[in-house]
């Protein structure tokens, strides 16, 4: 593949919206299509950023020929069902995060993608920011030691109504799947897979996670991460990591930051790294896209598909401990 890469969207909420807009700015990009459950909405969106097909049905986007990588933008709930359609048909898929409702879904996208030899990444655009991968190039390099500790928290305060998405479990609702997913990315791009996980949360009537704390642990290393997510509580968003050398800290938004701080030990002065360019990564997550599908790769580098399915095992666990189960789940099981 050369040249311009034809983008359709599959969805019209405001994650689709952001992400069109980006596409639009880039030379190498174009939106030739759009789908939503309903032609309306799919019309609207078309109509919106100025793409000239709308689909009111999944299948149609799937099925167009013009069409060479689709960007899932659904709810957790849909993300199997829309993705595996797609890969089904023959389509390159960036599906967004978290990747799946459960790690069964992300190994059945994974295997299927593998099987027809067609790319799939999950939109972890954290990522694909290029100051989040100079920081995990300087800890890798032992900048600040060994690691013993990383924190993070991503909190919204709310309120959101009983029929908020992120309220309803039949959507995968709740703070993990939605915030919490990048604090435990952030703290597994820096350490891998935890083997020790601890957790414990505050559940809505409706029986998804309100506000949840987690405590990761990795045996070989000695080291901890302490994490939480929550949309109860507009928390501070940010992060650090400590090592036995230094320690480096993210500012608030630290998934997509403009700056971070690193300090050494031994009296040496805090050196700031800062962004160039612009601080949204969602543009850099596109670009890696293509760079992908015209170096003929079918997945990335940066976000390989073996640590997606590492991130939702941890979030199955989390979700273990602290007693949520969706709909969809405990239908599969009955």
């Amino acid at each position: 593949m050369s040249g311009i890469v034809r983008w359709g969207v599959l969805a019209t909420g405001g994650i689709a919206a952001s992400f069109t807009a980006e596409l639009r700015a880039m030379p190498d990009a174009e939106v030739v299509a759009v789908a939503s459950r309903t032609e309306a909405s799919a019309k609207a969106f078309a109509d919106r950023f100025g793409i000239a097909r709308a689909y009111g049905d999944w299948a149609s986007l799937a099925a167009d020929e013009d069409v060479d990588v689709v960007y899932v933008a659904t709810p957790h709930s849909a993300h199997r069902a829309a993705a595996g359609l797609c890969l089904e048909a023959g389509k390159a898929v960036l599906c967004e995060k978290a990747f799946t409702l459960n790690t069964r879904e992300a190994d059945e996208l994974v295997s299927l993608s593998r099987e027809r030899e067609l790319f799939l990444m999950e939109a972890m655009w954290m990522y694909c920011n290029p100051l989040v991968r100079r920081l995990a190039a300087l800890v890798g390099d032992g900048a600040i030691g060994e690691v013993r500790t990383v924190q993070a928290d991503f909190g919204l305060a709310g309120p959101f109504a009983p029929d908020h998405r992120l309220r309803d479990p039949a959507l995968g609702g709740g703070a993990l799947l939605d915030l919490g997913v990048y604090p435990v990315s952030f703290a597994q791009l820096l350490l891998g897979e935890p083997d020790r996980i601890q957790a414990d949360a505050l559940l809505s009537p409706e029986g998804v996670d309100l506000n949840t704390g987690m405590l990761l642990g990795w045996s070989q290393s000695g080291a901890t991460a302490l994490l939480s997510c929550s949309v109860t509580a507009g928390t501070p968003v940010t992060a650090s990591v400590t090592g036995t050398a230094g320690r480096i800290d993210l500012p608030q938004g630290f998934f997509f930051p403009d700056r971070f701080v690193l300090h050494r030990e031994g009296g040496h002065e805090p050196e700031e790294f800062t962004a160039e360019g612009r601080r949204d990564s969602l543009r850099h997550e596109a670009a890696e896209v293509m760079r992908c599908l015209r170096a003929g790769e079918t997945e990335s580098p940066l976000v390989p598909l073996d640590g997606s399915l590492a991130v939702m095992r941890t979030l199955d666990a989390v979700r273990d401990r602290i007693g949520v189960r969706y709909p969809s789940e405990r239908v599969t099981q009955a």
